[in-house]
């Protein structure tokens, strides 16, 4: 006995098929606007004419974050967020209400703004060979350790994370 082709045999196939592809295109548009709202805004002030600063800025940009730059200033911009000379960079930033001084990871600015913790923010004083920003082939694969430091609104500061 053949079966007999007939469009109402094929229903449940098609309406299978639609159900999935409506599925996978709800899950697809779901992660996009994930990844959208994901995408943390930072506000970058440069040093002068610091070339540095510009590839710390590609490494928030390739973990993420959506820079606004401007060029010098940051000077006023680290006194007006709090951030303590002592703890100076050669930019500043800022994300959702906390101070980002200098070469600071990607991973430690996204670990901070999950955290929330009552601090000024984060930073890491000078320029240490190997953060980012500081990693490229002009440095020849030098490394030095540095570490990440947690700034609280009393200006004292703890070792947030090592880098070594």
């Amino acid at each position: 006995m053949n079966p007999v082709w007939s469009a109402k045999s094929d229903e449940p196939n098609v309406v299978r098929r639609r159900l999935s592809a409506a599925i996978l295109l709800t899950a697809t548009v779901l992660t996009l606007r994930l990844r959208a709202a994901d995408s943390t805004p930072i506000e970058v002030w440069t040093g002068p004419s610091c070339g540095c600063c510009h590839d710390w800025i590609k490494h928030l940009e390739a973990n993420g974050f959506v820079v606004t730059t401007h060029d010098g200033g940051n000077g006023e911009a680290r006194e007006r967020l709090g951030m303590p000379v002592r703890y100076g960079s050669c930019h500043t930033g800022a994300a959702a209400g906390y101070a980002i001084e200098g070469h600071v990871p990607a991973r430690e600015i996204s670990r901070l703004l999950d955290e929330h913790p009552d601090a000024v923010g984060l930073s890491v004083p000078a320029m240490p060979r190997g953060s980012p920003g500081m990693d490229g082939p002009v440095y020849g694969g030098a490394r030095d350790p540095y570490d990440v430091f947690l700034i609280h609104r009393d200006g004292t500061a703890l070792v947030y994370q090592s880098y070594r």
